[in-house]
């Protein structure tokens, strides 16, 4: 991916050309501004997807095929996705997408293998070969949670980066 370069040589030099608006990267992991993924939890949830089954026994729904969720200005697109609803069924728990999952606004995208979105917390755990894009920067790892109230995450497992050098996020 980084052309021979070895990663902790490559993550250096990004670091000391990138913008200071950039992410910190650090051994743990990485402190992301993510306030373009900024959202707010209590709209409503929109999903559409090629086939629906419910399991009224343990009060679940597994959308697949081409499933699309939407939530204002935030897309979360998946081959499967399973909506878990609070007791009672009042609401939703929690959406757990698994199939070439991809997270993305008008300035963001993340993509992963596997995200579960709490929805009362606004937390997305996403893993699995995890890819964020921000503008012409990325970042990678193997599980990055966002909080989408806050519009702040944490990227962690072997993170590796690439910033364009004087580039600014829009």
């Amino acid at each position: 991916m980084f052309s021979g370069l070895r990663p902790l040589a490559f993550v250096l030099i990004a670091a000391a050309l990138a913008p200071i608006a950039a992410p910190s990267v650090h051994a743990q992991g990485a402190q992301i501004d993510f306030g373009g993924m900024q959202q707010d939890t209590s709209l409503p949830v929109e999903v559409t997807a090629d086939q629906l089954s419910v399991d009224q026994a343990n009060g679940s729904a597994t959308f697949s095929g081409n499933v699309l969720v939407g939530q204002g200005e935030m897309r979360l697109s998946a081959a499967e996705v399973q909506v878990e609803y609070t007791e009672g069924g009042g609401g939703i728990e929690r959406l757990h997408a698994t199939g070439g999952v991809t997270l993305a606004n008008a300035t963001d995208a993340a993509e992963a293998q596997e995200a579960v979105y709490t929805i009362a917390s606004g937390e997305v755990v996403m893993t699995g070969n995890v890819l964020l894009t921000q503008g012409p920067n990325a970042i990678s790892g193997q599980r990055l949670v966002i909080n989408l109230t806050t519009g702040s995450g944490v990227m962690e497992g072997r993170v590796q980066t690439v910033f364009q050098p004087g580039a600014s996020r829009n």
